[in-house]
């Protein structure tokens, strides 16, 4: 901590000794005010010390073909990225996101300024996100949002742990008014049919507060994207490669199919995006209860039903007890049921003095409930049943704030609080046919010796001062936290901004941060079924686990350390330009470098594992540093185009990640790909672009608007280790467009496409693709292709 407290100090004295700016005076809609980076309200987005994008969420609901924060966000924030998976379990139901190429679980997300909890979830089906837990934008109806904030700089000495790449903040609708829209869309493949109602009705509570309802009910069907568009369990390859299978034992599935009086076509691999349902709730209130008290509250419910798909099992795969059940084979189905509730409550006062004082607590709740279907328990032979609950896991936190502030004059703004927040993890075992003796296949079941219940608590107070004066403005922040699991931690911001010409400025920032380990880190263990590579190079389904790192194999026989908090120092460097009250361009560069980062381990063999019943396990381990690097430019124009009004916005992030350190126990005994192998380098360093660019086009005349929008995903890396080869997959352009028509001025038609050319990722090499069947990675943006669609927008 020697190097947090030296970072204060020398930013205590910058600070002290620095000369500070006025704000610009124009006001047209690039001046949004922001409530992220800052605790001063007055700061817009042109005047920022740091750079925050300001998202118009209802424009885009009317006009655009994405549906959820998630897709949204991924399609006009080049440095944000959400690429739906398949095939991963719990991780089908919720996509991981990342921001400025770090982990989903270093962004903070908020909600009107307040700390939203994470997903109960462990992503670790070696997708992007490997190992972290995120947060669940798709629990959050969109039409509850009026706009997005996105600060694009570290800022854990300001907002606490999970900030480290960046913060997004909600901001929910909050005046009367109403809004609905029906959407229906389908895949040019006719499947993935999506049904969507999302609309908000809002009334005036009291003399000056509001109630605002806002309620999403959704369907999204399964797509499948298998070895070709016939829906053939291999298509091109159904008969086995020998080189693959030299034992030949696989050779007679397809004639043990059609003995069976069935056809290759009865029998498709479901590969794609899972089948999901969403019924989502909120309410955003704020009321007076006496001069200058005001009373508000925010939430609502969440409840999800996915349907996800496993490997298929082969007839030649199924042991003979169990043929009966499945003579032909089978592909397990995985039902989720993921429920998400959450609730912020707080008062407001503002004294004769002109403090703004806020005391606020909120609530957070995930649960995920698993069940497999169209599966067995081998070792109950004809006995097993083919469906089992397979347990659950949850995770609660409940956040109590007291923030006061202050402008106490037109040069200098005050802000100071405190935070106490306790966690809870909890796994519950399924029912018993779901774990014994290997357990039910796809998706193995938690079982006793998962079941685990634990808990923190941490606090934290803070300071927040924002200097203005002449050309130049600061924000100096810092930060103690103390969490009852690993110690303290204290973490400093210093930004500045100088406006050395009108419109024209030079802005950074160099801050500390750092992220506690999750509970889910250092709670989670399960047993899962996956690939594995023999001596001979043969492949075959085995059963793995994830243990924990406190654990006796662990911590003795393997070596690791005990979890411990990620690290990080962040500097960045913009410059924005304003040559018109029309046009404004911001390009900023940035370095962040993360010590003891936290990741889960490559598949680690040893003799004791397989004494547990385990052939290999994942361990959690601060087992990396690394370092980004990267630039983001953005480019907004807005002018009267003839008649009409036109704006166009362009955008791109370009970054890399390294890792540049290495913590091999002392006393490891297997080879490091054992310990962190390319397969998990790869996720880390080049699964996710390292270039992405927006071109967005939009012109409204008359009773039409119209969208264009281009967006470029760079070229990514997947390595299939252990049992595939290393390819590139080349960047990809998908465009998207709407055309709008207001039939009255109430009432919007709206129809387009999202990929309206039906770009796919590059086709998997042989190796890469589970003999042939995973014809496409979910990799950049996935493998949906063309999405077409229908919507009507009201306003009431």
């Amino acid at each position: 901590m020697k190097r947090n407290k030296f970072l204060l100090a020398t930013l205590a004295f910058v600070a002290s000794t620095a000369i500070f700016a006025q704000e610009l005076e124009e006001n047209n809609s690039l001046d949004e005010v922001v409530l992220v980076g800052n605790r001063n309200n007055n700061r817009t987005v042109v005047n920022s010390a740091v750079p925050v994008d300001v998202i118009q969420v209802e424009e885009l609901i009317q006009q655009a073909p994405q549906l959820t924060l998630n897709d949204i966000l991924n399609y006009v924030i080049p440095s944000f990225n959400s690429v739906r998976q398949s095939s991963s379990d719990g991780t089908e139901h919720i996509d991981p996101v990342t921001l400025r190429g770090m982990g989903p679980d270093q962004v903070l997300v908020l909600i009107n300024g307040k700390r939203r909890h994470t997903t109960s979830l462990v992503n670790y089906q070696n997708t992007v996100g490997n190992g972290s837990v995120g947060t669940d934008l798709g629990a959050i109806p969109i039409s509850a949002i009026k706009n997005i904030e996105v600060l694009r700089d570290g800022a854990a000495a300001q907002y606490g742990s999970d900030a480290i790449a960046g913060v997004i903040n909600i901001v929910l609708k909050n005046t009367p008014g109403g809004d609905a829209s029906l959407t229906y869309g389908q895949t040019s493949k006719g499947d993935g049919e999506t049904y969507n109602f999302n609309g908000s009705y809002g009334a005036k509570l009291g003399e000056n507060g509001s109630i605002v309802f806002s309620a999403v009910v959704s369907e999204r069907k399964k797509t499948t994207r298998t070895g070709d568009h016939n829906l053939d369990i291999y298509g091109d390859n159904f008969a086995y490669d020998f080189a693959d299978d030299p034992a030949g034992a696989r050779a007679n599935d397809d004639d043990i199919i059609a003995a069976n009086g069935l056809s290759r076509k009865d029998f498709r691999f479901q590969i794609g995006d899972a089948q999901i349902s969403n019924q989502q709730f909120f309410v955003n209130a704020e009321t007076e209860l006496a001069d200058q008290l005001e009373l508000y509250t925010f939430g609502g419910v969440s409840l999800r039903q996915g349907k996800g798909f496993g490997f298929r099992r082969l007839p030649s795969e199924v042991p003979d007890t169990s043929k009966t059940i499945y003579p032909n084979g089978f592909q397990a189905v995985l039902n989720s049921n993921v429920n998400d509730y959450s609730n912020s409550t707080g008062l407001r006062y503002k004294t004769l003095n002109h403090w703004n004082i806020d005391l606020s607590n909120t609530f957070g709740f995930n649960e995920f409930k698993y069940n497999v279907d169209n599966t067995v328990n081998y070792s109950l032979g004809t006995d097993s049943p083919t469906s089992f609950y397979a347990g659950k896991h949850s995770f609660l936190q409940n956040t109590v704030n007291l923030d006061f502030s202050k402008k106490i004059n037109s040069n200098i703004n005050i802000a100071f609080g405190g935070e106490y927040r306790y966690e809870k993890y909890q796994i519950e075992a399924g029912e018993e046919g779901s774990y014994i003796d290997g357990g039910s296949q796809s998706f193995v079941g938690f079982s006793p010796d998962n079941a685990v219940k634990g808990d923190r608590h941490s606090v934290a107070a803070y300071a927040d001062l924002g200097l203005q004066f002449g050309n130049f403005t600061a924000d100096i922040a810092g930060r103690f936290e103390n969490y009852s699991d690993f110690g303290n931690t204290i973490n400093g911001k210093l930004a500045l901004r100088y406006e050395y010409a009108k419109g024209y400025s030079v802005r950074g920032a160099v801050s500390t941060g750092f992220r506690a380990p999750s509970l889910q880190q250092k709670y989670f263990s399960n047993s899962y079924t996956d690939l594995y590579v023999n001596d001979d190079g043969t492949q075959q389904l085995v059963t793995k686990g994830i243990i924990r790192n406190a654990s006796n194999i662990a911590q003795n026989v393997i070596g690791l350390d005990k979890l411990k908090e990620e690290q990080s120092i962040n500097y960045s460097l913009g410059l924005t330009f304003r040559p018109t009250s029309k046009l404004f361009i911001t390009l900023d560069g940035y370095f962040i470098k993360v010590d003891d980062r936290i990741v889960l381990t490559s598949d680690i063999t040893d003799p004791v594992l397989e004494e547990n019943g385990v052939d290999a396990a994942r361990i959690f381990s601060n087992a990396i540093d690394t370092e980004t690097k990267g630039i983001d430019l953005v480019v907004s124009y807005q002018t009267r185009w003839g008649k009409g009004n036109f704006n166009a916005n362009l955008s791109a992030n370009v970054n890399e990640t390294k890792i540049v350190n290495y913590h091999f126990p002392s006393s490891l005994s297997v080879d490091y790909n054992q310990y962190f192998g390319p397969d998990q380098v790869n996720i880390i360093e080049s699964l996710s672009p390292k270039v992405k660019g927006t071109l967005n086009l939009g012109y409204s005349i008359d009773r039409f608007n119209f969208l264009v929008r281009n967006t470029y995903f760079g070229q990514v890396t997947k390595d299939g280790y252990p049992w595939g080869s290393v390819q590139e997959h080349s960047g990809k352009v998908v465009t998207d467009a709407s055309i709008g028509y207001n039939l009255t001025k109430n009432v919007n038609l709206t129809i387009g496409a999202n990929n309206i050319f039906n770009i796919y990722p590059d086709k998997q090499v042989y190796e890469n693709s589970y003999y042939g069947v995973f014809q496409y990675a979910p990799v950049q943006m996935g493998v949906t292709g063309a999405y077409y669609f229908a919507r009507l927008n009201f306003n009431f």
